[in-house]
Formats: C-alpha cells, sequence, structure tokens
C-alpha cells in the first residue's frame, strides 16, 4: 500500500461516528457537484463521468441510511431525506438531468453544517439543547 492510501485508511479508521457522517455529506456534495457539471457539458461523453458520480453518491447515501438508529426518532426523518435524495439521484442519473439534484445539493450542505456543529458540543451543550427544545413543546 502507498503511503498516501495508508494514511487515508488510517485516518478513516481513527474517525469519530459523528465525523464519518460530516465526510459523507461532503463527498455526496463532492460527487454530485461532479455529476451536475458533467451533465450540464451536455456531451455523450461526459455522461459516463456523470454516471460514476451519481452511483458514488447513491453508495454515500447508502452509508449514511446505515448508520441509523431507528430507536431514536431524528432516524426515521434523516431516512426519509436519504430516500429523497436517493431516488432524486437515481433519477437525474437516468435522465441526464440535473435540475433536481441541483436543489437537493444545498439541503445535502445543512445537514453536513448541523452534524458539523453538534459535533462540536460538548455533552453538556446537548443535554441544555435537549431540555431547551422539550420546554418549548411543553415536555418534562
Amino acid at each position: 500500500m502507498d503511503p498516501y492510501s495508508a494514511y487515508k485508511k488510517k485516518t478513516v479508521e481513527t474517525l469519530t461516528p459523528v465525523e464519518v457522517v460530516i465526510k459523507l455529506y461532503s463527498e455526496i456534495e463532492r460527487q454530485l457537484a461532479i455529476a451536475v457539471n458533467s451533465v450540464e457539458k451536455n456531451d455523450r461523453h461526459e455522461y459516463q463521468k456523470a454516471h460514476d458520480a451519481f452511483i458514488k453518491a447513491e453508495n454515500c447515501i447508502d452509508a449514511l441510511r446505515e448508520t441509523l438508529d431507528m430507536s431514536i426518532p431524528i432516524s426515521q426523518e434523516l431516512e426519509s431525506y436519504y430516500i429523497f435524495f436517493y431516488k432524486t439521484i437515481v433519477n437525474a442519473d437516468i435522465h441526464k438531468d440535473a435540475t433536481e439534484v441541483k436543489k437537493i445539493i444545498p439541503l445535502v450542505a445543512e445537514l453536513r453544517d448541523a452534524f458539523t456543529q453538534i459535533s462540536q458540543m460538548t455533552r453538556q451543550e446537548i443535554e441544555a439543547q435537549k431540555e431547551a427544545n422539550n420546554k418549548k413543546k411543553g415536555v418534562g
């Protein structure tokens, strides 16, 4: 294994679960940007590049779905997003139309940013946020 691949593998192995999720969101954004750019060139030779990027984004979404703990309420909502993203990407790949994909890229970015913010919070801050949310809902 070359040094770069060894470094990359070691880096991934030491990531926290939240960091892995953030990396997956970032990779989805990157692959969708490649796909959109390739589709918009409207060149038959670029369609394979777009297809490959769409497939990589789909694989990242599959990985995100595998991380969901369905006993946590937000997981059901996230799964709905992931299914929507996946279907949108498949449809874009089939029809070579990036219009709808352009609309989901900001949603992916928002989720990435939310998880980044969560990863930077301490456990006490997370508990305080939960308590504040429960008070708003009239719970507890």
